[in-house]
């Protein structure tokens, strides 16, 4: 058994009642997988990306749209308990310039936003990049905490930055997740804490993550890869990267971003997958001088086997890069689980919202980025977080 279904097992899964999910900016499923795997029902989806969309309904659901977000009628959505979605990244990449808000795609979470005020989940949860949290200098974060905090019928607002190593997963992967849970549940969300780390599990290395993978699952295909680049490969360390090669080396390359040539080290995670690049961003293995496969991508980013993509090498590899990570979510999706069990502490919503409403974003960051597991009654606790 791999690492991936040794985590699944620990899911909770919902037998009696199925809460309805709708899922916007779907993509291949990586947020979705979890939740379906959990007994939720999901009644809507989309992506603008038809691979991605192929993917989806190979692996989950014939019931995701293939559309932009822009086309669709949300007054005609189906209703639903729960809706999630990664609203487009690309404006508030670390990597890339950062226009945030004022980006054409840095808008679209306002859609998001539009089918929570339509349709009224008890729970959301928006998932973007590290890189949000800097966009607009600031602005771009405290904006859309604000106009998701002022949808009716009220929700409180809890972002948390995540490094899903912390969680398992063989793969440094910091992600903003905001999370939103209706005031009128009384839902005192249990947030988990940190599992890997120090003091705690030792972090999933990157071999324990592609190990014992067979022969013949699908998109394990190798790429073609030139004499250059072995010769190149060869002369990096595990860990390493282009800068490992002596400038004097005939083999030595120029890069800019520390992605090109970056290989694995065996004994560590993964550092993060991306979706897209030119050459040398691949990601690379160790010892064998070669680019990773699909698979085995997939595998860094918590996927199972049995999850097939479609598309060409490129398409999946966009897929995989861009997903969130199934197996980093489990423990937040137990935690969700508990409010349709009806297994869950209540509180005072409204006055959490109102102490933590006070706060800067980078203060309430910096409480719900506690390692410690908290409830989210607790972020209006000043002992539990005075040191």
């Amino acid at each position: 058994m791999n690492y991936v279904d040794e985590y699944f097992e620990n899911l909770d899964i919902l037998r009696r009642k199925r809460p309805k999910l709708i899922s916007l900016f779907s993509g291949c499923g990586g947020l979705d997988l979890t939740f379906h795997k959990a007994g939720y029902e999901l009644v809507w989806a989309n992506d603008f990306d038809k691979p991605s969309c192929l993917t989806f309904k190979k692996n989950i659901s014939q019931n995701i749209t293939h559309a932009s977000i822009e086309d669709v009628d949300i007054n005609n959505l189906p209703n639903a308990d729960v809706v999630v979605g990664g609203f487009p990244c690309q404006d508030f990449s670390q990597i890339w310039k950062k226009p945030g808000l004022n980006g054409v795609r840095g808008n679209l979470y306002t859609y998001f936003a539009e089918v929570i005020r339509k349709k009224n989940p008890k729970v959301f949860i928006a998932e973007n990049v590290k890189g949000i949290l800097s966009a607009n200098k600031g602005l771009a974060i405290e904006t859309i905490i604000k106009d998701f905090r002022s949808l009716e019928p009220g929700y409180l607002v809890i972002p948390k930055l995540i490094d899903f190593s912390c969680y398992g997963l063989p793969q440094i992967r910091e992600r903003v997740l905001i999370f939103g849970i209706r005031k009128d549940t009384q839902f005192d969300m249990l947030f988990p804490g940190t599992t890997h780390g120090e003091g705690k599990l030792t972090p999933t290395s990157s071999h324990k993550g592609i190990e014992n993978i067979k022969k013949d699952v699908l998109n394990q295909e190798h790429m073609n890869i030139q004499p250059r680049t072995i010769e190149i490969l060869k002369r990096i360390p595990p860990g390493g990267n282009f800068a490992s090669i002596d400038k004097q080396d005939p083999y030595y390359v120029k890069g800019m971003i520390s992605h090109v040539y970056r290989r694995l080290d065996p004994d560590k995670p993964a550092k993060t997958i991306i979706a897209a690049g030119g050459g040398g961003t691949w990601g690379y293995h160790y010892p064998e001088p070669r680019a990773l496969t699909n698979r085995e991508r997939a595998r860094l980013q918590g996927f199972p086997d049995n999850f097939n993509f479609e598309g060409t090498f490129g398409e999946i590899r966009k897929q995989i890069g861009n997903a969130v990570p199934p197996i980093g979510t489990i423990n937040f999706v137990n935690s969700i689980s508990k409010l349709f069990k009806k297994n869950y502490k209540t509180c005072d919503i409204e006055k959490i919202d109102n102490f933590i409403s006070k706060m800067s974003i980078k203060d309430l960051m910096k409480r719900s980025n506690s390692k410690i597991e908290f409830y989210a009654s607790d972020l209006s606790n000043e002992e539990l977080f005075s040191n």
